[in-house]
């Protein structure tokens, strides 16, 4: 019953694709449309370069930016249990789907 229904929703989902947009491809793809982006990025550069500031030239302390590892762990540990419930999920239905068999 459940193989029906899945294969029912996929006939109704191919047949809503089917009745797309019947725009010819090839008049949307003429070499004047293909080429104006080409052309556009091969055209001469008018910005200058900008100086950096003081800021950007002054060094940074890995120490300061680096992670504090606590919160690290902690974030691993989450991620560790949202996998776990998610493979508990995953095997759940699959005990769900066999009986259905």
């Amino acid at each position: 019953m459940k193989k029906t229904a899945i294969l029912a929703a996929m006939g109704t989902a191919l047949t809503l694709a089917a009745c797309g947009d019947t725009t010819d491809a090839s008049t949307e793809a003429m070499p004047d449309t293909v080429e104006m982006p080409a052309e556009e990025a091969l055209a001469p550069i008018e910005a200058e370069p900008v100086e950096a500031g003081p800021e950007a030239a002054a060094p940074v302390d890995p120490t300061e930016t680096a992670p504090d590892p606590v919160t690290t762990n902690e974030a691993a540990d989450a991620a560790a249990d949202v996998a776990a419930e998610a493979q508990a999920a995953i095997d759940a239905a699959e005990a769900a789907a066999a009986v259905e068999e």
